[in-house]
């Protein structure tokens, strides 16, 4: 550890391809992180794509190996991957590959470092990481997010039994070669345990949120103003359209609930199952749900605010269940209530918090139920909305986390563990 001319005591790289800051759409979890172990006085540099994940579209003026970038005191080094994320999966794959090769190289221009983590998924970023902790002799921490192969195989996008086996020896590696793991998501650990990895090897940082960003008492008077919807029970939907996200069931329950008038799904977000959906909503000539784009992640608090109930969503697959997803958790802090149809330790936390209503996933009609009856008795949705912010801010608060996190780091890196919690 040293404090020489930058004057930090310690230099974390994190190898994050689908790294969003808050002016980009995404989940901004590394970022707040980040923000409160550079306060500490450590450094912290993000070797992030310079293509978006989630809408495919390239985030610097122009392609080049590397692009860098200071967000709140975090470094970021947007390293080119080609913009193919949303075309096939073989030139997904691709992408991945090539960003891969790309954040190595700038991973080892990043300056000395006493700590390097990767995270998964995808899969391969977490190799750059292992390879530069290794040539640089540093400790590894693998974070996994994702339970991937495991995902890509129970919703179908891996099915070669080549790849599978491939793929599992790859995960077994990388879970070997780790000085050490973090998951987001209690069950991941016990996933991990049941892989033979051991109990000291992992810790828990769980998803969670920085609530003081969000409005519980606003009215989201410009969002509703701009689509439309001031005499509206808003319903909406923020995060990915992809194949796991099961949006064809809230269209579904759309669908059932043309003779409220008074109910309004807003589904804001992009991804590759965008224009299908948008398809099949004017097949069935809905209009009861708007498309509003994706929003970067500092525009959500506001677009929550306009809302009266949040949905989360996710297939009826069992490894699902495993999941702390974070639109979760940012609808608990905007003091909406959750219609949550995604089981496991997700509805844990919803029905510890009275925050909202659980439902059976892959079910339109129990969705649409439960978006009626919230509409029906608003009071008791308002309710539910302000003990799910109440829950969230005393269980799952981004600034207890982020000093969790900072001992993590500095008790593999050999640096002083105790820190005094940053403003």
């Amino acid at each position: 550890m040293r404090r020489g001319h930058n004057d930090f005591l310690m230099h974390t790289l994190l190898i994050h391809q689908a790294f969003a800051a808050t002016s980009d759409p995404g989940g901004t979890r590394h970022l707040e992180l980040a923000r409160y172990v550079v306060a500490a006085g450590d450094k912290v540099t993000i070797v992030a794509s310079d293509v978006n994940y989630g809408t495919g579209e390239r985030v610097t003026p122009r392609p080049r190996l590397v692009t860098e970038e200071h967000v709140d005191g975090v470094r970021i080094l947007r390293s080119f991957t080609p913009a193919w994320v949303r075309r096939s999966y073989l030139l997904r794959v691709i992408a991945f590959l090539v960003f891969m090769v790309t954040a190595t190289i700038n991973g080892l221009k990043a300056g000395p470092v006493d700590l390097v983590i990767g995270t998964s998924p995808p899969i391969f970023q977490a190799l750059s990481a292992w390879l530069i902790a290794v040539i640089r002799r540093k400790p590894f921490l693998l974070e996994i997010r994702d339970l991937w192969p495991e995902f890509a195989i129970d919703i179908g996008v891996l099915k070669n039994p080549v790849l599978i086996a491939l793929s599992r020896r790859l995960e077994g590696f990388l879970y070997d070669q780790a000085t050490h793991l973090l998951v987001n998501s209690p069950a991941y650990r016990t996933y991990l345990i049941d892989k033979g990895v051991p109990y000291g090897k992992i810790s828990l940082v769980p998803n969670g949120v920085e609530a003081d960003i969000f409005y519980p008492d606003r009215d989201g008077e410009s969002v509703r103003r701009a689509f439309r919807l001031d005499d509206k029970f808003v319903v909406s939907y923020a995060g990915a359209f992809g194949m796991a996200n099961d949006l064809d069931t809230l269209v579904r329950a759309a669908d059932r609930l043309r003779s409220r008038p008074d109910v309004h799904i807003l589904l804001i977000g992009d991804g590759k199952e965008r224009e299908r959906l948008e398809s099949e909503v004017s097949n069935r000539n809905l209009s009861n749900i708007t498309f509003t784009g994706p929003r970067p992640k500092r525009e959500i608090p506001n677009v929550l605010a306009a809302s009266d109930a949040c949905v989360a969503i996710l297939k009826n697959i069992p490894m699902f269940r495993t999941t702390y997803p974070n639109k979760v958790f940012d609808s608990m802090a905007a003091g909406r209530p959750t219609v949550l149809a995604i089981d496991g330790v997700i509805r844990d936390v919803i029905e510890a918090s009275h925050g909202g209503i659980f439902l059976p996933p892959g079910d339109d009609a129990a969705l649409a139920d439960a978006i009626r009856k919230l509409a029906d008795d608003p009071a008791r949705a308002r309710q539910m909305g302000a003990a799910a912010r109440e829950y969230v801010v005393r269980n799952f608060n981004r600034k207890d986390q982020a000093m969790t996190f900072l001992r993590l780091l500095r008790s593999i890196a050999g640096a002083p563990v105790e820190v005094a919690a940053a403003d």
